[in-house]
């Protein structure tokens, strides 16, 4: 009973719970809806202390794919797997090519990918049971590593939030705040700095810190210090729920538009009071898209030029969220909340009339019979 009623609160369509005792899998696929295309998500692989918190985290991921998708005028619908385990301990290849026989039974409702904890040779090794599986090496037809389609993605919304905010899109002489060095962000400064930002910095992992300081100019902050340095944007590329109330009431900056995912630890209570303060909220499924839309591109044969011009259409994509907004007098949380349903909607109110498959379905079905 405890599935049906996270299933019915969350408004997912479907959850397979699998165990497979001589490979050691066992995990969790959530989908979360279905009207725009078949379901998509990476997968994930954790040691959760307990399948009900391993639940929790698919639901809410697969849920925000979904809406990330609409938004961006994807034909797909938003799912999502959980392998619980220990990546650095528990990999193996028998464990990979198990849960691809799984995603291969849902008869292609659910396309997998990597995610925390999982990479691209873990998707080579599924793709061996099923070709429901995106995110694989460039050499066997894929996209390799999303982050640069992402980075730049967060690049063009960061210009749109600018011009917003302050009346034009330069970003020469503005101050960034970065919270993290990995992939995305490193592809990110460069952009940043191309453009005369000034770029402050900061990471626990001092190896990563190294690697971009080494090919732009940037200034080197503790952790802690990132909140209340002085900047005009702050940009989350790390961990997700690092902003809360408190925080907020104490931030001076003007923008936060990052890649994080889930920035927000109370997101609608937060999104409002940043409203209040006149912060421009950038909603992470909306900014951080590249990634989507990079896998995406690689169901129907990848071309990083057209993941990357399909990437900066997150530019009108963030205006049109913040005109919606100020015209609603909602937080922009919110209005890409409402803008994501009301293509949902529609959607759902053109095939009851049709009766028929959404014409990506049947795209799909075409290119996996040919691959």
């Amino acid at each position: 009973m405890f599935q049906f009623e996270m299933l019915e609160e969350n408004n997912h369509e479907q959850m397979v719970i699998f165990s497979d005792k001589h490979s050691g899998l066992r995990g969790i696929i959530t989908i979360h809806d279905t009207t725009l295309g078949p379901a998509i998500g990476g997968t994930r692989m954790l040691p959760y202390s307990s399948i009900q918190s391993a639940l929790k985290d698919g639901l809410q991921i697969s849920s925000a794919i979904t809406y990330k998708a609409a938004i961006s005028g994807l034909n797909l619908g938003g799912g999502n797997a959980i392998i619980i385990g220990d990546p650095k301990t528990d990999k193996n290849e028998l464990l990979f090519r198990t849960f691809g026989k799984y995603v291969e039974s849902l008869g292609g409702r659910y396309i997998t990918a990597e995610d925390v904890g999982t990479d691209v040779k873990d998707m080579e090794l599924v793709r061996m049971e099923t070709k429901y599986v995106a995110g694989i090496s460039k050499a066997l037809g894929g996209s390799g590593d999303p982050s640069p389609v992402t980075a730049y993605g967060v690049f063009v919304g960061i210009k749109a939030m600018v011009k917003k905010q302050w009346g034009s899109d330069t970003l020469r002489g503005k101050k960034i705040a970065i919270q993290g060095a990995g992939n995305v962000a490193r592809y990110l400064v460069e952009h940043l700095a191309h453009e005369g930002v000034e770029i402050i910095i900061t990471d626990k992992n001092e190896d990563k810190l190294k690697r971009i300081v080494s090919s732009v100019k940037a200034h080197v902050v503790k952790p802690e210090e990132i909140y209340s340095v002085e900047a005009d944007i702050f940009t989350p590329c790390a961990l997700g729920g690092i902003i809360n109330s408190e925080m907020i009431e104490k931030m001076n900056f003007g923008i936060i538009a990052g890649a994080t995912n889930n920035q927000l630890e109370n997101p609608e209570i937060n999104a409002e009071l940043l409203k209040k303060k006149n912060i421009l909220y950038a909603p992470d499924f909306v900014i951080n898209a590249g990634g989507l839309i990079n896998v995406a591109n690689e169901l129907e044969g990848y071309r990083q030029d057209r993941a990357l011009r399909q990437a900066e259409t997150i530019y009108d994509t963030l205006c049109n969220v913040i005109d919606y907004s100020r015209k609603e007098d909602i937080s922009t949380l919110a209005a890409a909340n409402e803008l994501a349903e009301k293509r949902i909607k529609q959607m759902r109110g053109m095939k009851n009339i049709y009766k028929g498959e959404s014409s990506f379905s049947g795209r799909f079905g075409e290119i996996v019979r040919k691959r």
